[in-house]
């Protein structure tokens, strides 16, 4: 995203364990959940990342308020589960707005450039990769416009058929 269009309200912070209560309350939007998944599993991935050196956990803030949350993981955390045609080294990105009022309005977009520049910047990432759900066309074009490309459709066991997505690092 060029940097004249690049929203200034719009930033990330490293999640806190003081953040979980929010994260969780998160979790219960209906909203959220068919994104992520019912709360409960949700909760455990955002559990499994937080205590993991192989991940990024972020909180969203806009003009300093949390709004939502973000993560990059390493894709081995994925185990057998890692699609064939996703190269080792790429770190798979996901987020959520859990404020209705902030959704719609390009903060998804934005927290996708924040972070995917974050992982390029402080790991060896051969590439970004998300799983979206093909219900989510407003997620699915916000990573269309972050540079992500649709590789195929992945059956997800928890969201269902989904567009696997990726974005190469850049040269």
């Amino acid at each position: 995203m060029p940097t004249a269009e690049r929203r200034s309200d719009i930033g990330l912070r490293p999640a806190t364990p003081e953040d979980r209560f929010r994260i969780r309350r998160w979790l219960t939007d209906p909203e959220v959940q068919a994104w992520w998944g019912s709360a409960a599993s949700a909760e455990a991935e955002i559990t499994l990342a937080m205590s993991s050196d192989a991940s990024l956990c972020r909180i969203i803030e806009c003009s300093g308020e949390p709004i939502g949350y973000a993560q990059a993981v390493e894709i081995g955390v994925w185990g057998e589960a890692q699609p064939k045609d996703i190269a080792p080294g790429t770190w798979d990105v996901d987020l959520f707005i859990a404020s209705a009022e902030h959704r719609g309005r390009g903060a998804g977009r934005e927290t996708l450039s924040l972070l995917v520049e974050e992982v390029f910047a402080t790991r060896l990432a051969v590439a970004c990769c998300a799983v979206v759900s093909i219900k989510n066309e407003a997620a699915v074009r916000a990573y269309e416009k972050a540079g992500f490309r649709w590789l195929r459709i992945w059956p997800d066991p928890l969201i269902g058929p989904a567009w696997l997505m990726q974005k190469e690092r850049p040269r």
